[in-house]
C-alpha cells in the first residue's frame, strides 16, 4: 500500500526556501577551515610552547638511577645557579633499592656534590610485586663507566619521612617534586601526609606516553608501569603535575656523532657521560638492530632549566590500574571526554638540538 506524503502548503513552502537560501548564503558567507584547522579542532588541545622560567626552583628529586637518572642528576646537580637540590630520594625501580640508593651515591661523587643527601625510600610498590630493567641498564644500573664504592652515607631517615618533614616545614608553593622512576615514595608520601600538598610548587614527572605506546608493554611506560597505583595517586592529587611524555622524550634521539663531543671535554663527567650513551647505543643496537635510541631523563631536567625547549598541553590525564592489557596506561583527554578540569602540563615536543646544547653546557661544567 502506497503511503500519501502530506501536502506543503504554499506558507510552507516559501519558509523552507527562505531558510535554505539562508544556509546557502551563512556557508558561502563563512570560509571554509583549511587543513591544518581541521585536524586541529579534530586533535582536541593544541601543544604550544612553553615560556621560560625564571628565578631559582628547590626541587627534591626522586630517582631509580638506572643509566639514563645517572646523566639527569649530573646535568641537575651542575645547575647550582638554577636547582637548589635539597635532596635525593631514591626508589626501588629500574634496580632493587639496594642498588638504586648506591648509585645515587656513586653519582653524587661523579658530580661532586657532598652536600646534597640521599635517602631511601621504598623497597617495593605501594601494591605489586617489583619488576626491574636490568636488561636495559645492566645488572649495575650503570652499564659503561668505571664503578666505585660511594664515599658518601645513606642518611638514617627513611625517603617518605623526610618529604613529609620537609614540606611541613616549608613556605606554601616552594617545592617543586622531581619524579625520574616509579612514583611510589611521592604517592606514600602524598596519602600519608595530604597537609604537605600546598607546599608543593608542582610535580614534574618522567612519565607516559599517548601517540607512541610504551616501552615495557606494548601501552605502558616503565615508570608507570612499575607502580600505576602511586602515579595514579600523584596524578589525582589535585597537585599541578607536569608530565614529560615518551612521546617528547623519543624526539631526543641519541646518535652515535651526539656522544662526539662529551668525550672530547675533558673532564671526567663527560667521559662517564660518553660511557653510558656508549652502552645505551650498544643496546640499542642488540635490540633495534640500530645503533639510536631516545633519552628519556634528562629531558625532565631540560624542562626544568628551559622549559621553552619544550611544548605542551595543559589536559586531564589519568592512569589504568585495571586493565587486562593496558595496566600502566597514561589516559590523554585532549578533547575534553571527561569534562574534568585539566590536572597536568603534558609537553609532548622538544626541540632535540636546543636540548643537546643545554645537555653538553651542563656536563661541561662538572670535574
Amino acid at each position: 500500500m502506497t503511503k500519501t506524503l502530506p501536502r506543503l502548503s504554499r506558507r510552507a513552502l516559501v519558509a523552507s526556501a527562505a531558510a535554505s537560501l539562508a544556509g546557502m548564503a551563512f556557508a558561502q558567507a563563512t570560509p571554509a577551515p583549511t587543513a591544518a584547522a581541521l585536524a586541529q579542532a579534530l586533535a582536541g588541545t593544541p601543544a604550544t610552547q612553553l615560556p621560560p622560567a625564571p628565578g631559582k626552583r628547590q626541587v627534591i628529586i626522586d630517582t631509580d638511577p638506572g643509566q639514563d637518572d645517572a646523566i639527569a642528576l649530573l646535568m641537575a646537580m651542575a645547575a647550582t645557579d638554577r636547582l637548589d637540590i635539597k635532596a635525593l630520594t631514591v626508589s626501588v625501580g629500574n634496580l632493587p633499592l639496594t642498588v638504586t640508593e648506591k648509585n645515587a651515591r656513586m653519582v653524587r661523587d661523579w658530580a661532586n656534590r657532598p652536600d646534597i643527601p640521599v635517602y631511601a625510600g621504598y623497597p617495593r610498590p605501594l601494591v605489586r610485586e617489583p619488576i626491574f630493567a636490568d636488561d636495559v641498564h645492566g645488572k649495575t644500573g650503570m652499564e659503561g663507566p668505571t664503578l666505585h664504592t660511594p664515599r658518601g652515607p645513606l642518611m638514617p631517615t627513611h625517603a617518605v619521612q623526610y618529604i613529609i618533614e620537609t614540606l611541613r616545614a616549608a613556605a606554601p608553593k616552594s617545592i617543586t617534586l622531581v619524579g625520574l622512576g616509579p612514583l611510589t615514595n611521592f604517592a606514600a608520601a602524598l596519602n600519608s601526609a595530604p597537609d604537605i600538598k600546598p607546599a608543593i610548587a608542582e610535580i614534574v614527572v618522567m612519565d607516559g606516553s599517548w601517540g607512541v605506546g610504551g616501552n615495557i608493554t606494548p601501552a605502558a611506560t616503565f615508570n608507570v608501569y612499575a607502580d600505576p597505583e602511586a602515579a595514579s595517586i600523584v596524578f589525582r592529587s589535585g597537585v599541578p603535575v607536569t608530565a614529560m611524555s615518551h612521546d617528547a622524550a623519543r624526539r631526543v634521539l641519541l646518535t652515535p656523532e651526539r656522544i662526539v663531543p662529551f668525550r672530547a671535554m675533558g673532564n671526567n663527567a663527560g667521559k662517564v657521560v660518553a660511557d653510558i650513551f656508549d652502552s645505551m647505543m650498544a643496546y640499542g643496537l642488540r635490540r633495534r638492530g640500530v645503533a639510536v635510541g631516545p633519552i628519556y631523563d634528562p629531558c625532565v631536567i631540560a624542562y626544568l632549566l628551559q622549559p621553552e625547549l619544550f611544548k605542551g598541553a595543559r589536559v586531564s590525564v589519568d592512569v589504568e590500574t585495571k586493565g587486562e592489557f593496558t595496566t600502566g596506561v597514561t589516559v590523554v583527554d585532549f578533547r575534553g571526554y571527561n569534562r574534568r578540569t585539566p590536572n597536568t602540563l603534558w609537553i609532548s615536543e622538544a626541540d632535540t638540538e636546543g636540548f643537546y646544547a643545554l645537555l653538553r653546557t651542563q656536563i661541561a661544567r662538572l670535574p
